[in-house]
C-alpha cells in the first residue's frame, strides 16, 4: 500500500495511506460515517474501526482531530 505524508525525513511524523487520506477527506466533507462507508465501499463497522486506528496512529481522540491533523499538513 502506498504511503503519503508531507513529513520531513528524520521526523517521527505518522504516515497515512492513500486510503486513510480518502477516508479522512470523506469525513471532512461533512458526510456521516454511514454515507462515507457507502462511498468508499466499506461496511460502517470497518470504517469506524479504520477511523479508530487512524486516530490511535495520530495520537488524537476524535476523527475530527484526525481531519484537522491531515488538513494542517495539506493532505486533504
Amino acid at each position: 500500500m502506498e504511503q503519503a505524508t508531507l513529513a520531513r525525513r528524520g521526523t517521527d511524523e505518522p504516515r497515512l495511506s492513500e486510503d486513510d487520506i480518502r477516508l479522512l477527506a470523506q469525513i471532512a466533507s461533512g458526510v456521516t460515517a454511514d454515507v462515507a462507508a457507502r462511498r468508499l465501499e466499506l461496511s460502517a463497522r470497518t470504517l469506524r474501526r479504520r477511523l479508530r486506528t487512524i486516530c490511535d496512529r495520530l495520537d488524537v481522540n476524535t476523527p475530527i482531530e484526525a481531519v484537522v491533523w491531515a488538513a494542517r499538513r495539506q493532505l486533504i
